[in-house]
C-alpha cells in the first residue's frame, strides 16, 4: 500500500509541475497542508476540549481542526490578494478545503496504521514529532487530491 501511495504522490507531483504556475500550484498545495496541521496544532494546544478520535490519535481535537480551517481563510486573502491570476473565491475555497480535509484525513490515516502496528513513533530521525512520516503523512495523501482538483478548479 506504502508503494501504491508513493506512486500516486510521485505522479501527482510531477503532473501538477507540468501545469501553468505548477510550480506555485504545488507550493499552494503544500501549504494547505502545512496550515491545517499548523493551524490545528496551536489552537488544539491552547482550546482543545472535545477529542477527535481518541482511539487513534488522543491528540487530535475538533478545536484544533476548526483552527487548521480558520488558517485555511488566511491562505485564501492571500492568495487573492497576491496571486497573479485573478481565481474567485468559490475556486480558491473549492480547491483549498477539501485538502485540507484530506489532510487531516490522511494524518488519521497514518495514526491509525500505527496504531494498529504497535509502533508509537515512525522514526527517530525527528525525536517528538512523531518521527518522519507523521510530517509527511498529510501530504502524502493530499498531493494526489490536490492534482485531481486542479483538473477541476484551475
Amino acid at each position: 500500500m506504502g508503494i501504491l501511495l508513493l506512486t500516486f504522490t510521485w505522479v501527482a507531483i510531477v503532473s501538477v509541475l507540468y501545469k501553468d504556475q505548477g510550480q506555485w500550484l504545488l507550493l499552494v498545495g503544500i501549504l494547505i497542508v502545512v496550515l491545517a496541521d499548523v493551524g490545528g496544532f496551536i489552537v488544539g494546544k491552547i482550546a482543545g476540549r472535545h477529542k477527535m478520535a481518541p482511539i487513534v490519535s488522543p491528540g487530535k481535537t475538533w478545536e484544533g481542526f476548526a483552527g487548521g480551517l480558520v488558517f485555511q481563510l488566511v491562505l485564501i486573502v492571500c492568495l487573492m490578494q497576491f496571486w497573479s491570476e485573478h481565481l474567485s473565491v468559490l475556486k480558491l475555497s473549492a480547491l483549498i478545503f477539501p485538502v485540507a480535509l484530506y489532510s487531516v484525513i490522511g494524518d488519521l490515516f497514518e495514526s491509525m496504521i500505527k496504531r494498529r502496528s504497535g509502533v508509537k513513533d515512525s522514526g527517530a530521525m525527528m525525536p517528538g514529532h512523531g518521527g518522519f512520516l507523521d510530517r509527511f503523512d498529510s501530504i502524502l495523501l493530499a498531493t494526489p487530491f490536490v492534482w485531481l482538483l486542479i483538473q477541476l478548479v484551475y
